[in-house]
């Protein structure tokens, strides 16, 4: 196996970093072809759910602030 083909575990800061970059709609090629070299997609499922929750929480709490 190429060593350009390894299937990687990422890390905890890997996969945040990746769910920013999904959420915000910026990410270097290089960065996306890593991250579709992991080894699994749950990493980075869970990552995006618990983002898209605190996400619609935050703005949930922040109209309640304002209002």
């Amino acid at each position: 196996m190429k060593d350009e083909q390894k299937i990687i575990k990422p890390s905890f800061w890997q996969v945040c970093k990746s769910v920013l970059s999904a959420a915000v709609g910026v990410q270097s090629e290089k960065n996306r072809e890593k991250d579709f070299q992991a080894a699994s997609v749950w990493p980075f499922l869970i990552g995006g759910i618990i983002f898209t929750a605190a996400f619609v929480i935050g703005l949930i709490v922040l109209v309640k602030t304002v209002t």
